[in-house]
């Protein structure tokens, strides 16, 4: 079960990837439970992306509410 602030990140993950702090608690949370990953850039940059098992969380989600 995921926690407000971690399905929060989860949220922002999806839609605005680039907004987010790389330092967030909720994110290793989210590795653990490998619903994100955090992808390389062309650029060398980093950034973190939903996991297919993470889209799924997210689509069963909205689908409950």
């Amino acid at each position: 079960m995921l926690s407000p602030h971690e399905f929060a990140t989860l949220l922002l993950v999806k839609d605005a990837p680039n907004q987010i702090d790389m330092e967030r608690e909720e994110l290793d949370a989210l590795l653990e439970h490998q619903l994100v990953q955090l992808e390389r850039l062309a650029s060398g940059l980093q950034q973190w992306r939903l996991t297919e098992i993470g889209d799924s969380a997210l689509r069963a989600i909205k689908r409950c509410s």
